[in-house]
Formats: C-alpha cells, sequence, structure tokens
C-alpha cells in the first residue's frame, strides 16, 4: 500500500504505506489466531456461549471475547466447511472438512472393542472410552453413536443435528436389522424415549431401548410434512375441566356441555393412547383416517375382552 504524503519527495510516503500494510497484517494474523482458538476449545467438549466466552478468556491479558466476535469465529468456521451446530444450547464439532475415512470393518472393530470394554471393564474405563469415542465421532467422516444410557446425550444431538441438516439416519437394531429413516423429533412419553421417524410411507416410534446404534448418512431429504391436525370431541364432565395442550385450540363449545378440540402435530400413537382413555366421552371426527382407525382399536378391545 503507498500513501503519498506531503514528504513524498523525501521518501516519507513509502514508510506511511508499509507502516499501514504491517498494522493491516498483522490485525490479519490476530484474527485468524482467534478463529483458530476457538476452534481449538470447541474440538475439547461441547460449551455454551457463556463457557466459550469465560474459557478463552481465561488465557487473554484483556477480555477480547464476547458474544458477537466468539459468533463471528464460528461462522467463519462453518463457512470453512467445519459442522457446528447449536443443540440445547451448547456448541459442539459434530464433523471436519478433513475427517479420517473409517470402513465398515473399522467400526465393526471399534463396537466389538466398546463391547469388551463394557463387559469386563471399570464403570472409570467404560467412561474414557466413551469420551475416546466421541472424539472418534468427532473427526471422522461417519457419525455413528451406540446409543447406549451414558451416550445417549451425543446420540440425542447425533439425531438432532441430522434434522438440523435434513440428513437421513441408519438406525442398528439390536436384532441386527438395519433401518434407513428420516429423523422428526426426539419423543418422550411415560418416562421412555423415543425417536419419531419417516420409515417408506408412514411415521413411526422406535423405543430406544430397541437400538444400538445410530448413523448419519450423506442422503439428503427434502422435508414435506404437514403436521396433521386431528379434530376430536369431548363431553361430559371431562369436558367441564379438560385443560387444552399448548398445541391445541377450543374450535367449539356446544350447548350441551360438548367441547371441540383441534390438535395440531401431536404424536398419533401418543395421542390415540391418551383419547383411549376418555372411553366414550371422546369422538374423533377428522381426519376421517384417524377416526377408521380409532374405530378399529376400539373394536379389536372389545373383541378382546369379550373372548376373554
Amino acid at each position: 500500500i503507498y500513501i503519498a504524503d506531503p514528504l513524498a519527495g523525501q521518501g516519507q510516503g513509502f514508510g506511511i504505506g508499509v507502516i499501514i500494510m504491517a498494522k493491516l497484517s498483522m490485525k490479519k494474523n490476530l484474527s485468524s489466531m482467534q478463529v483458530l482458538k476457538t476452534l481449538q476449545v470447541l474440538l475439547q467438549g461441547n460449551y455454551t456461549m457463556q463457557e466459550l466466552i469465560q474459557i478463552l478468556n481465561a488465557n487473554e491479558k484483556d477480555a477480547i471475547f464476547n458474544n458477537s466476535v466468539i459468533s463471528k469465529y464460528i461462522n467463519t468456521c462453518r463457512y470453512c466447511r467445519f459442522d457446528i451446530p447449536k443443540i440445547h444450547n451448547k456448541y459442539f464439532v459434530a464433523s471436519l472438512p478433513f475427517g479420517m475415512e473409517l470402513d465398515n470393518g473399522e467400526i465393526d472393530l471399534l463396537e466389538n472393542i466398546q463391547h469388551q470394554v463394557r463387559n469386563d471393564m471399570t464403570s472409570r474405563s467404560n467412561k474414557l472410552f466413551d469420551k475416546f469415542l466421541e472424539k472418534i465421532n468427532r473427526y471422522s467422516n461417519k457419525k455413528i453413536s451406540r446409543v447406549e444410557k451414558d451416550t445417549y446425550r451425543f446420540t440425542a444431538e447425533l439425531f438432532e443435528s441430522a434434522i438440523r441438516d435434513k440428513r437421513k439416519i441408519k438406525l442398528m437394531f439390536k436384532t441386527r436389522v438395519e433401518m434407513v429413516c428420516i429423523p422428526l423429533k426426539i419423543v418422550e412419553n411415560k418416562g421412555k424415549t423415543f425417536f419419531h421417524v419417516f420409515y417408506k410411507t408412514r411415521e413411526r416410534m422406535i423405543a430406544a431401548e430397541r437400538v444400538s446404534g445410530l448413523e448419519i448418512t450423506g442422503q439428503k431429504y427434502v422435508h414435506n410434512f404437514n403436521d396433521q391436525v386431528v379434530v376430536y370431541s369431548l363431553d361430559g364432565a371431562l369436558a367441564t375441566r379438560y385443560s387444552l395442550r399448548e398445541n391445541e385450540q377450543l374450535v367449539q363449545r356446544e350447548k350441551n356441555g360438548k367441547i371441540v378440540i383441534s390438535n395440531r402435530g401431536e404424536t398419533k400413537e401418543i395421542l390415540f393412547s391418551r383419547l383411549l382413555r376418555y372411553d366414550k366421552h371422546c369422538e374423533i371426527l377428522n381426519p376421517k383416517v384417524y377416526r377408521e382407525e380409532f374405530k378399529q382399536i376400539l373394536d379389536e378391545a372389545i373383541k378382546n375382552y369379550e373372548e376373554a
């Protein structure tokens, strides 16, 4: 950079240009170093923004890291194809643009080693091996996680990361069956955890306890699902004391005390399980296919009761 000044004839202008160039270069290199520092911390674990600010400023003379600065550095890493989602208010590195190439044989070997650790080693060794697997997941080309109590948090993060990136997942069952499906959401019901997925032509609720592993595939999907609206009525004392869920609206209140409710987006299996408890005081009005299926469940229940 050359900036002329009144003393240019004496060579002073060139000197100013060199100084400005050096300052720009220093500023550019400093920003690059701060990006690398941010990435280094993210590679060590999953942190909230406040935790990142605290950790990064701990080694600085002045508090130079703040929410805005760190967000800018994280976006720089994302631009360089580092996958850094924010899940449960925490940032973590899900994959690197230069991940290790693991083939199926190597993954099988890791799973066999994990099986031996689970059965023959101490709980401390199990925790250490889980941390090792988490690092492998972070640095490898295949994001795969065993669905177990100790590693469920990371598995849930992978599931939600797949939803965010619109990528299909592969669920591996303990029966060695595999299912490539579209992830929808994680559902908690009656103390149990379910993976709500779309498989072939219908939605399914897969109990986490049935699954041994989860892998994010390279297949993208187009999300064309509309939240299903189910309309049903309640009568009697139930209608008087019923409290609407956050995904429900009161459509109509009739003179005889009956109320009509619209329910949007609740998983069919969970909704049916709840409505069945209301017995004769509940009637599904729409959609027709739900009404017929609900009626069939009631008929089969009555038939089984009569046979018993």
